[in-house]
């Protein structure tokens, strides 16, 4: 159960009840209203009136709504990703009844006003003709000057008591990770601006909240609370008689992530160290839980709350290096030569190629009337499909691709995820795409030619890969052949802890790999990373086998053609705990990119941390003291078993293992949510 506790200001306009727990005998759900709430006004007169209608017409009230707390977003352990705190705004308190003229309106409000910057010190700018019209139509109300002040000022008005500013409370989203995972929990925008027309009964008080981007999107429905009811009512002489909360407002459900908020701040390090431009994935490959979903750069969606400037929003939409881009699943790139291990797998499982078959990996050969080259330049003799991993041999691959064919590596392709949405919860996921005859005769009309088909083996061409479906991929490599659902949310929760709605773990698709194929697949990945000849050495984690595959491949126009370096693979590599997916966007026309030299050591920066406090493992085989040779980017050539685990009902989701009160201070701050 995932509450955040409040202490409510009791000097407020009026006191909501803070987002936290369920009182005894309030309704399912419900927020029960402190004791102190009702804070009738002392009456203008005891004298007796008269019962005519010239003195009963002021006797009124008022039924409004109170918008609802948010619910929260958590990650897999209970730690805040998204939350709701109570906020303060200071508002000037019209006299009733509502006497002032029109010309009085105005000199109120500014003498209320710098008051208020004389207690507060900051500078309080109010326009006269919003606060006339907001006296006119809804002056039973305060009128708002200065939101979301900062304790300190919170505690300035508390002290000066002025007669006619008010602190008013609302609820206001906060993110207290800031910008990490930003992308993926999206942000909380107002549902409309402040109202200024007539007030009418069951308006809100507030503008509400609703989901814009991420997580607060998709699960807006279950996170959205049930709005109370605040009466407001005036004696006959139009003076305030009472205020009380006659309903509470019943806080949103929470949504229980499978992020690890750990593992996801590493990653986001990781990347601010190491590129501009780029993203790291990170899942469980026995199950598809999304443990990471960092894209770079970050976006802060504090910065949207409660709402963005016009002149800010376009310096984030201006910005080259687009930080409003969720790179991690909804950019794709071509996976160069990552996607040989698709081709490998293809051929050794289909039994098109031998495990211990060999080709020849010269430094170029004719392929259809074109000459297609490796990235070395010297000849490295013949090599079985290890070898040939290990050194990322290009002219290798494009004569096992010819042997395999294109129906059978785009099978394997799509079997692995690619090509298709991994259908995680967000909105705007990147499909993808897989070269293969059909989409040749959609765009080009005409049919794979075995350029085509070299391009494919090498993961250059028009296929397109996004982070997520790759992390994905190795999973299925590294488990034995079962594709998970990948899953970002596990739960949703209501206030009280129980499960609302559980998404279970379940298998997309099972490809049966056999021993010999799995065996040759992860001598070779490991080769990569450990290997004299192999390109990953700067993923190497002490104590530790890693298996993964670099890939670097160029995309966009000639003129401002980008490199895409990538990293991927699972670890440890004999009982994988972790798939992963690192992908580094470099500069336009930059050729010094590639994935063993900026992509690896992202992953390696991560796997250090993940496994410091662990045993190490023995490895073996032998390990070279220089630098791996790099693989070169390969420019396109013109155009011519496990079972599925089956997981039960879960339980709620239990707090993490600390001091329990070490725990409510550290999950729900009580000091206004900061």
């Amino acid at each position: 159960m995932f509450r955040i506790a409040f202490a409510a200001l009791a000097s407020a306009a009026f006191t909501l009840p803070a987002p936290a727990q369920q009182t005894a005998g309030a309704a399912e759900g419900a927020l029960a209203p402190p004791a102190e709430f009702v804070k009738p006004a002392t009456p203008a007169s005891e004298a007796k009136m008269a019962p005519t209608w010239e003195t009963q017409k002021g006797a009124r009230t008022y039924l409004l709504g109170i918008p609802a707390p948010r619910g929260q977003i958590v990650d897999r352990n209970g730690a805040p990703l998204a939350q709701t705190r109570m906020s303060y705004n200071l508002a000037v308190s019209f006299p009733t009844p509502l006497q002032l003229t029109n010309h009085e309106v105005g000199p109120f409000v500014q003498q209320q006003a710098g008051l208020a910057q004389s207690i507060v010190g900051r500078a309080i700018n109010v326009n006269t003709d919003q606060a006339l019209k907001h006296y006119k139509n809804r002056g039973v109300l305060p009128f708002v000057i200065a939101q979301d002040l900062k304790p300190a000022e919170i505690e300035a008005v508390q002290r000066e008591a002025p007669a006619n500013l008010v602190l008013q409370p609302t609820y206001q989203r906060y993110y207290p990770n800031g910008p990490m995972a930003g992308h993926v929990i999206g942000y909380a925008g107002r549902t409309g601006r402040t109202a200024d027309g007539v007030l009418q009964n069951n308006d809100l008080l507030w503008p509400g909240a609703e989901g814009r981007e991420g997580l607060e999107q998709a699960f807006d429905d279950q996170l959205q609370g049930k709005p109370g009811q605040l009466n407001i009512s005036f004696d006959p002489a139009g003076k305030k008689a009472s205020e009380q909360i006659s309903v509470p407002p019943q806080q949103g459900y929470n949504v229980v992530t499978t992020i690890d908020e750990n593992i996801q701040r590493l990653c986001e390090q990781s990347l601010s160290k190491g590129t501009k431009r780029g993203a790291i994935v990170i899942l469980d490959p026995n199950n598809g839980d999304i443990l990471a979903l960092a894209s770079w750069p970050p976006l802060n969606p504090n910065t949207f709350i409660p709402s963005i400037s016009a002149e800010d929003y376009k310096v984030l939409h201006d910005d080259k290096d687009i930080p409003l881009l969720p790179r991690a699943f909804r950019s794709a790139y071509p996976p160069g030569s990552v996607f040989k291990v698709v081709v490998g797998l293809a051929g050794m499982n289909s039994g098109k190629i031998g495990t211990d078959e060999t080709f020849s990996c010269p430094p170029s050969m004719e392929i259809g009337g074109l000459t297609f080259r490796n990235w070395k330049k010297s000849d490295a003799g013949s090599l079985n499909f290890s070898e040939a991993l290990t050194q990322s041999c290009n002219t290798w691959f494009y004569q096992a691709g010819q042997r395999i064919g294109p129906k059978l590596i785009a099978d394997y392709a799509g079997r692995l995820g690619l090509g298709q949405k991994t259908g995680i919860p967000l909105n705007g996921e990147a499909e993808g795409r897989v070269m293969n005859d059909e989409y040749m005769m959609k765009v080009y009309k005409r049919h794979l030619f075995g350029g085509d088909v070299a391009n494919l083996s090498i993961g250059q061409g028009d296929t397109l890969v996004s982070p997520l479906q790759m992390a994905q991929a190795m999973g299925a490599v590294g488990n034995g052949g079962t594709l998970y659902q990948t899953r970002l949310v596990s739960q949703v929760q209501s206030v009280d802890g129980r499960i609302m709605t559980a998404y279970n773990v379940r298998a997309r698709g099972q490809l049966d790999i056999n021993d010999d194929a799995a065996k040759e697949l992860r001598s070779g990945l490991i080769g990569v990373v450990e290997g004299r000849f192999g390109t990953a050495g700067k993923a190497q984690v002490p104590g530790v086998r890693v298996a993964g595959k670099t890939g670097t491949a160029q995309w966009g126009p000639k003129n401002n053609e980008r490199t895409a370096a990538w990293f991927a693979g699972y670890a440890p590599a004999d009982k994988p705990r972790y798939a992963f997916a690192a992908l580094y966007e470099g500069d336009a026309n930059n050729d010094d990119v590639h994935g063993g030299t900026f992509a690896a050591p992202l992953i390696g920066r991560v796997l250090k941390d993940i496994f410091k406090d662990e045993p190490k493992q023995k490895k073996k085989g032998k390990k070279d003291e220089d630098d791996p040779d790099e693989e070169k980017p390969e420019r396109e050539a013109p155009k011519e078993k496990p079972r599925p685990q089956v997981a039960q009902t879960p339980k709620a989701t239990p707090a993490p293992a600390r001091n329990p009160g070490l725990l409510q201070r550290l999950l729900f701050p009580t000091r206004n949510g900061r």
